[in-house]
């Protein structure tokens, strides 16, 4: 096995590397896994110029597609990061009806080196395996001055009116598709559906994802936030999001945990308004409900990977606040069958069970009835895998879809049998709202 060969370098922070980063090598294939500080967002992964990248598209049914699980399981030995779209779904279950999207099912990219920063004890790592590579790069860092930051790099700000979005759904009918969802848990057909919707947008030619994201870290921090730079095949693509849920994590020990989320009420800057979110959050019937279901969803997917006895609950219900929300959080951990991999793991569970409803595959038929267009990278997930083998994931929500000059953003809300239509969309617009406004100015 190639030695693994690690470099302490002097402190400096995320934004300005990546900014350099881009300076050099351009933007295509730069990932940027983010943090916020906490202890689930204490670490920051950045690189750029991958040495190897894989992209896949389509359904089973089209010609030229190819299994997105099957590639992941042939990977080489390295550092790879992407993303996997919600309708990665149809290779798992191909007789569930599913929509096509434009964006790619699957991009992944090996990176050697890698740059690691410590948000807590502001340390900063390059990690690889090439050590010419990597002595490359910490020769380059070495040489960086924060007086050398360009003004003109990148384009600091971006400015997308509210007004320039256009939903996919009204309010209305938005609200009518909760009723219709209503009515379908009340004839037994399902328990629980996650009913999204979105808005998209055009853009100017100087706004980057960068720039985007770089806007959204500073008002919407989340521990499973990130940006992914499409390159090669799924160029001009991008996934920026401010996720604050993990999916799944699988050690090189076979010890697996999810987080999953379901409950949400938004933050205040009241103290004592804030407060009241948060004990009307915690003691809500319903969301509480919400949340047991999903996590006896999930129990019963990782039952297919788990040794038995091993699948338990640490943390139910826990409340979990964060920059513009308030949410109730569950963790679940089990250890691998000796047979299984992190592959079989993510497919056991995919697509995750906090986006999708209970039971899994009719909630999925559900909801491709009721959406409009295909959710694409949208309640997916960012992916890595790391030198040890350790496999991490989010839950790609209150993210953003970039297609060349096209930008797409996406809510939604868990319907069950006692939710509010009026409520729900609300909440779905609340949920949003804080990037729509983050990007305004």
């Amino acid at each position: 096995m190639t030695a693994l060969y690690r470099e302490l370098c002097s402190w400096k922070e995320p934004e300005f590397i990546a900014q350099k980063l881009i300076e050099k090598w351009g933007e295509h294939g730069l990932i940027w896994l983010d943090g916020d500080g906490s202890k689930l967002g204490r670490w920051v992964t950045l690189a750029t110029d991958p040495i190897e990248s894989i992209c896949c598209r389509g359904l089973p049914t089209e010609k030229g597609s190819v299994n997105p699980f099957e590639i992941l399981r042939t990977l080489e030995p390295g550092h790879w990061t992407g993303w996997l779209s919600y309708e990665a779904g149809a290779w798992i279950e191909p007789n569930n009806p599913w929509k096509s999207d434009s964006m790619a099912t699957l991009w992944i990219a090996s990176h050697d080196p890698i740059l690691k920063f410590d948000l807590m004890k502001k340390e900063l790592w390059i990690e690889g395996k090439n050590k010419r590579r990597l002595e490359r790069m910490s020769s380059w860092i070495r040489k960086l001055q924060l007086r050398d930051i360009s003004k003109d790099a990148i384009p600091r700000i971006a400015e997308i009116p509210l007004n320039s979005w256009q939903w996919y759904t009204s309010k209305h009918d938005f609200s009518h598709n909760v009723a219709h969802i209503k009515e379908l848990i009340e004839q037994g057909d399902i328990f629980q559906a996650n009913l999204t919707t979105g808005c998209t947008t055009e853009l100017s030619n100087e706004l980057s994802a960068m720039t985007i994201f770089e806007q959204l870290r500073k008002k919407c921090p989340a521990p499973f936030s990130g940006v992914m730079i499409g390159s090669d095949n799924a160029l001009g693509e991008a996934v920026i999001s401010t996720s604050p849920e993990r999916f799944l994590q699988v050690d090189p020990k076979g010890e697996i945990e999810t987080r999953p989320i379901k409950g949400t009420r938004p933050r205040n800057k009241n103290l004592e308004t804030d407060a009241d979110m948060a004990i009307d959050l915690v003691s809500s019937i319903k969301d509480r409900a919400e949340n047991i279901m999903i996590v006896d969803l999930l129990r019963n997917d990782l039952g297919r990977v788990c040794k038995p006895g091993s699948i338990h609950i640490p943390y139910l219900l826990n409340l979990e606040s964060y920059a513009q929300v308030h949410h109730l959080t569950s963790v679940i951990r089990g250890s691998i069958q000796a047979n299984k991999s992190w592959v079989d793991v993510l497919e056991a569970c995919w697509p995750g069970g906090s986006i999708s409803g209970a039971p899994k595959l009719r909630a999925c038929q559900r909801i491709n009835e009721i959406e409009k267009i295909a959710r694409g990278p949208y309640c997916g997930s960012f992916i890595t895998i790391g030198w040890d083998g350790t496999f991490d994931s989010n839950i790609l929500i209150r993210s953003l879809i970039m297609k060349n000059s096209t930008l797409r953003a996406n809510a939604g809300c868990g319907i069950v049998a006692d939710s509010d239509p009026l409520n729900e969309t609300e909440e779905m617009t609340w949920k949003l709202m804080p990037i729509l406004k983050a990007l305004e100015k």
